[in-house]
């Protein structure tokens, strides 16, 4: 399987990161075709110009900015995200890489006044998210993960009509130990060996 592993976390120490490359090694042992995004380290800028915004609707133009991203895209069979929730959601590097490289006409059509969204990237019949976070499951439960919802319901709507969709996430990260840190990696290597 053809893999996008998408990594967004400043801290290249973090358990993030580890639980990426932890991933990232489970995913080449299995023999599948990875690609991987450091969102950080590759200093990708999640703010949207003024000029990238005015051409946003005209096809082909609007992907000129970010064409290495969505040559990835094109390309995976899955997306495999790994970020900290922060503020019950996604981190603004990440959401910025969504509103930058979702464009139209490369990843969705425009609705129009008879037809919904139709999403293009038949090709993605994964999507998966490995995350933290600080709050229990309850309560984040009852705020309404919006970050799980972003990617899982949203995303998902651009990808193939019966993609699959993972959700692996370690709650209160900051009172955590070990033990249940290391059980959280084996939980992460048996998503991968679902792949």
């Amino acid at each position: 399987m053809r893999v996008l592993v998408v990594v967004c976390h400043p801290d290249p120490e973090s358990f993030t990161q580890h639980l990426a490359a932890t991933s990232l090694a489970a995913l080449a042992r299995a023999g599948h075709d990875v690609r991987h995004t450091d969102l950080y380290a590759e200093g990708f800028d999640p703010v949207m110009s003024r000029q990238e915004r005015l051409g946003y609707h005209t096809p082909g133009d609007n992907e000129i900015p970010i064409a290495g991203h969505l040559a990835d895209l094109r390309w995976c069979e899955a997306v495999l995200f790994h970020y900290p929730t922060w503020w019950f959601g996604l981190p603004a590097m990440l959401k910025g890489w969504l509103d930058r490289v979702l464009v139209p006409y490369a990843t969705f059509a425009l609705p129009t006044a008879t037809e919904p969204m139709r999403g293009t990237l038949e090709n993605i019949r994964r999507l998966s998210i490995v995350t933290t976070a600080g709050a229990p499951t309850l309560y984040s439960k009852l705020v309404g993960e919006p970050g799980r919802r972003t990617i899982l319901r949203g995303m998902r709507a651009l990808c193939h009509r019966r993609c699959r969709t993972d959700y692996v996430a370690l709650h209160r990260i900051d009172s955590a130990d070990a033990a249940t840190c290391a059980r959280f990696v084996t939980r992460v290597e048996a998503l991968i060996a679902r792949y």
